[in-house]
């Protein structure tokens, strides 16, 4: 207890501290904010003392520097650039797609000066947002009409409250999936006051399950592409015509929620064949829903397309507003849906369908120049290795298409996985890798080419160092 006690007032008074660091920062940081780090570090210290901790007391050095550490991370964004080497391109917890520099320049001219945003240059009175990218998104998609709002989930949303709301939905069962962040079609539909029927088994759903359940308050035959997911073996659904022909025969509404929604079909290099938003515009679906930041490789948004009476409802929903977009996802937007006037430029360009679309022999030479850099550098300490891997398409979209890559494999000789793994999230731009049969790998097929040289620089330094934090 008398040793807990001298502990107790050898702890530094907080104006001692502060006429200390008064050399260690310019007029850039707020006083408040070093007095608030100065009082929180040795309040830490205090509550160590009182929890048992025997530490011997701690010197001058130990404190200044412990204050400047505190400072400097209050100081730092919490957003901050990261250094994507596990494979998965579209990845959700990291931001998913990522913008060309196009984009990026058109969002700093966005923001920096005034626009357009709701401003008819023909007319000089008010305008629709929705119009800055209207045009291009029917001209690319087919559709009579769309608009946008913030989000997948949103759209779904706000189509369901505006043609659905207080009747029926008739869903196959087998399409009741489940999407990031525990969101469930059940639940958003339920939000939109619509009320759900199941049609159909898990595994097979025909025409006549749909006709069977049409009734007086059925307003929608709804479809969802399970795009996270897959049921295969004994299956069944029907096509997007039928489903059509069968509304049609009613006076009922047809939807369909394509997710992670594409423009180009995949399939012709070499991935999975997902339904393109022309095809199933094209197929008679009324109204169609697809996320911006996935597939289409954009900033995150909810896009609407289909039949021009049934938007022009969804416009004039009071929800609109809540769920409108704004002047950056605006500008980015229509970045990205105007490289897709021609193919070759939309592949080249953006940057989700670069990398889903890159060559191996181009992944595997990545992976070579970064082993060069490093290998020398710290073969005393870490085994460098190129080797094959898998990387995945992310984003909730085609779960099982595996897509071969290269990796860069780490293998350290006195430093554990976990620490290593631990002390690359930590640094100055963290390393996000895995671990995989007790390596660890940074695919490159994530890496941009521009970041090899900062991530080899990392590498090198971290390992010179002989950190293991």
């Amino acid at each position: 207890m008398e040793k807990q006690k001298e502990l107790l007032r050898a702890l530094p008074k907080v104006d001692e501290c502060l006429v200390l660091l008064e050399s260690s920062f310019d007029e850039s940081i707020p006083p408040r904010i070093i007095k608030q780090c100065v009082q929180q570090c040795i309040e830490q210290e205090r509550k160590k003392i009182l929890s048992g901790d025997r530490t011997t007391r701690q010197s001058e050095k130990w404190w200044i520097a412990s204050f400047e550490a505190a400072v400097e991370k209050k100081m730092s964004y919490n957003l901050c650039r990261m250094i994507n080497g596990t494979g998965v391109v579209i990845h959700t917890n990291m931001g998913r797609s990522l913008l060309p520099q196009k984009a990026t320049e058109l969002l700093t001219q966005a923001g920096g000066y005034y626009s357009n945003l709701e401003f008819n240059l023909q007319t000089g009175k008010r305008g629709s947002r929705y119009s800055l990218v209207e045009e291009v998104i029917c001209e690319l998609t087919g559709a009579e009409a769309a608009m946008v709002v913030n989000n997948n989930a949103a759209a779904v949303l706000l189509v369901l409250d505006t043609l659905a709301k207080g009747t029926e939905v008739i869903v196959s069962r087998g399409q009741l999936v489940e999407i990031g962040g525990s969101f469930r079609i059940p639940d958003v539909m339920a939000k939109s006051g619509a009320t759900l029927v199941e049609v159909g088994a898990t595994n097979r759903t025909h025409k006549w399950d749909y006709e069977n359940a049409i009734t007086d308050h059925t307003s929608m035959l709804l479809r969802v592409h399970t795009s996270n997911f897959r049921v295969i073996g004994f299956t069944s659904d029907i096509s997007g015509e039928d489903l059509s022909s069968i509304a049609r025969d009613h006076g009922l509404v047809t939807m369909e929620d394509l997710g992670s929604g594409s423009l180009i079909d995949l399939s012709k290099y070499g991935l999975m064949k997902e339904p393109t938003v022309q095809e199933v515009v094209k197929s008679g679906i009324d109204v169609v829903t697809f996320s911006g930041d996935k597939l289409l490789g954009g900033p995150q948004a909810g896009i609407i397309v289909g039949a021009r009476d049934v938007i022009d409802k969804v416009k004039k929903n009071p929800l609109t507003r809540a769920l409108r977009i704004d002047k950056f996802t605006l500008a980015s937007l229509e970045t990205i849906l105007r490289y897709y006037y021609d193919i070759n430029s939309a592949l080249e360009n953006i940057p989700t369908l670069s990398m889903l679309t890159v060559q191996r022999d181009v992944l595997k030479k990545r992976a070579q120049r970064i082993v060069r850099r490093i290998r020398k550098k710290i073969s005393g300490t870490c085994q460098v290795a190129v080797v094959k891997t898998n990387s995945r398409v992310g984003g909730g979209a085609m779960p099982e298409c595996d897509l071969p890559s290269y990796a860069v494999q780490l293998d350290p000789r006195d430093i554990r996985l976990s620490v290593l793994e631990k002390a690359f999230r930590k640094m100055p731009i963290p390393i996000i890798g895995r671990i995989e049969d007790e390596k660890y790998i940074l695919d490159v097929r994530t890496i941009q080419d521009e970041e090899i040289n900062v991530l080899c620089d990392l590498i090198v330094d971290y390992f010179d160092q002989g950190t293991q934090q």
